[in-house]
């Protein structure tokens, strides 16, 4: 069997997924084009329109329901991070920013 070099290789690989790839974009086109046609024919009726939602109370003034639960889960967060204890981490103070 004759030897094969590296370059013919390298452009067969190549040239293979290239091919595949210009294949597949070929395929989603005429696909496109087919959903096109059939959608085209049917009459699609405008969406209703959506209720305004409620003025929502900002987020920042809301109250903390547990805020002991939240403040004992960001340290444990925190010294997860750090490689330490819990026990290693004092909260001084928590304000919403």
């Amino acid at each position: 069997m004759p030897e094969v070099s590296n370059a013919f290789v390298i452009c067969l690989g190549l040239g293979t997924v290239f091919v595949g790839l210009i294949c597949l974009v070929l395929l989603c086109g005429i696909m496109s084009a087919v959903v096109r046609a059939f959608t085209k024919n049917k009459e699609t009726a405008p969406a209703p329109k959506a209720a305004p939602a409620p003025a929502a109370k900002p987020v920042a003034d809301a109250p903390i329901e547990n805020k002991q639960a939240m403040i004992a889960g960001i340290c444990a967060v925190i010294a997860e991070e750090l490689g330490t204890d819990v026990k290693n981490i004092r909260v001084v103070s928590f304000k919403r920013v």
